[in-house]
């Protein structure tokens, strides 16, 4: 960003000298054009970054109640063996 600033700059004061004014007008015009897009872009980013952050934290949550159920899938899978066998046993 710093570098495109810097390269109008540099395009805006080299155009000076030989422009007219609605030259200048128009690279003003586009100057600004172009600030809006890198303001919209930044917004954008930001948006994407708070979307990942949202997304990881419903991850983790799913991969929390994922191992939950499979720990007590395991517990009552163990509970039934136990109940089978003592059942066959008599």
């Amino acid at each position: 960003m710093k570098i495109l600033k810097l390269s109008l700059a540099i395009l805006v004061l080299t155009l000076t000298a030989c422009a007219s004014t609605g030259d200048i007008e128009n690279i003003q015009s586009q100057v600004d054009t172009l600030k809006v897009s890198v303001a919209q872009i930044s917004t954008d980013a930001r948006n994407a970054q708070v979307s990942v952050a949202d997304a990881a934290a419903k991850a983790t949550i799913a991969q929390i109640a994922t191992e939950k159920a499979a720990k007590l899938s395991k517990e009552a899978s163990a509970k039934l063996d136990y109940l089978f066998k003592k059942i066959v046993s008599k």
